[in-house]
């Protein structure tokens, strides 16, 4: 199906804001944007997860050259960051659908409930 391109610059421009705003938070507002411009649960995940990359390092050097962190502060997450996205990358292949969509669903009415309270 052809995609509006404006709708799709739009989405864009809002993952981006939120990831500025919300840190890789942006990837919750993409995976629904991608899947309203009619991408299959695991191409909407996997193209948020890829849009996430960029977004991130834009805005981790931002904050970084704002003075908001330094890399000392973050180090200690990275390699256990890194493992973790290389086994969340595998098992997005092997995990079913409706169970995909049952753990991201779980994940931001957790997430909303936390800030919520």
């Amino acid at each position: 199906m052809k995609q509006n391109k404006g709708t799709t610059i739009a989405s864009g421009v809002a993952a981006g804001i939120i990831n500025g705003l919300f840190g890789s938070g942006g990837g919750m507002v993409a995976v629904p944007l991608l899947k309203s411009l009619h991408l299959q649960d695991r191409q909407a995940h996997a193209t948020a997860i890829s849009m996430t990359l960029p977004l991130s390092l834009v805005s981790g050097w931002l904050y970084l050259r704002s003075g908001a962190f330094t890399l000392q502060e973050a180090y200690p997450y990275l390699l256990p960051g890194l493992l973790g996205a290389l086994i969340g990358s595998f098992a997005l292949k092997r995990i079913p659908i409706r169970l995909l969509q049952r753990l991201f669903a779980a994940l931001v009415l957790y997430a909303g409930i936390r800030l919520l309270l």
